[in-house]
């Protein structure tokens, strides 16, 4: 099964970073994010990446270009022109299309162009900026049970900050940092979709979160698998540093 990673857009709530490189080109632990993801699912023996370019292609583009000479142990003998031995090889498994799906286009529109890739079979899907401990295969498993056209990732995510309950005489009786929403799931990408999905979106302007999944929700053929493990987006440098700092300590929960 094809993974698709949407890689294009341009990142502007982290612009302290994303001005020289698209976002999931952004370093924890000194690998892209974009690596981290690809990891989660090649741990569940998914290699087959399709990666939707856009803003900054060619850093991609660059990175994986060079990305098995850099993982390797290498002898260059430059008297017989310029050869290369490659002696060890660490790098990953993977096979990974990189497909330049333009610079403004939207979410949905990213997916479409990148249609004749996929060859109408079932694919996975997520957004190139978020990270999580969630197993790939029950993920997938569960996608197969249902029988519908889509299943999204719901996670319920830490709020940004503590909350006080406090009674009339403003004694607090209740303190807790930071907890989850209650009774609120929101899309955390990882999904898993039928070919069929795609002919829910037009073109290029499509927003992917907007008619397609909106009209796949009202025709009840998209599910909701629920989440509560570890999930972490990258939208800001807060955030990257919150991730930076588990991955440092040795607590990344989606490190395989």
């Amino acid at each position: 099964m094809k993974v698709v990673i949407l890689a294009g857009g341009f990142g502007t709530r982290i612009s302290e970073e994303s001005h020289s490189k698209p976002k999931p080109m952004i370093e924890i632990g000194e690998k892209p994010m974009l690596w981290h993801i690809m990891k989660i699912y090649s741990h569940y023996g998914f290699n087959d990446f399709i990666i939707c370019l856009g803003y900054k292609k060619e850093v991609i583009i660059e990175y994986f270009s060079h990305y098995l000479m850099n993982q390797s142990h290498v002898t260059f003998d430059f008297r017989g022109g310029n050869e290369a031995i490659i002696h060890r090889s660490v790098a990953e498994p993977w096979k990974v299309t990189l497909v330049d799906t333009g610079l403004d286009t939207l979410t949905g529109g990213r997916v479409k162009r990148v249609a004749d890739y996929i060859q109408n079979e079932t694919f996975m899907l997520t957004y190139g900026d978020g990270l999580a401990s969630i197993d790939i295969n029950k993920l997938v498993e569960f996608h197969k049970s249902h029988g519908k056209l889509a299943t999204v990732t719901a996670t319920q995510p830490s709020g940004r900050f503590g909350i006080l309950r406090i009674n009339d005489r403003n004694v607090v009786e209740r303190f807790q940092e930071k907890p989850k929403g209650e009774n609120s799931w929101i899309n955390s990408g990882f999904f898993v979709m039928e070919p069929g999905v795609l002919e829910c979106i037009e073109g290029d302007h499509t927003v992917l979160e907007e008619e397609p999944l909106e009209g796949l929700a009202r025709d009840r053929e998209l599910v909701a698998y629920k989440f509560d493990g570890f999930w972490h987006p990258m939208d800001t440098l807060r955030d990257k540093n919150d991730l930076e700092q588990l991955w440092k300590t040795g607590n990344a929960p989606w490190k395989k």
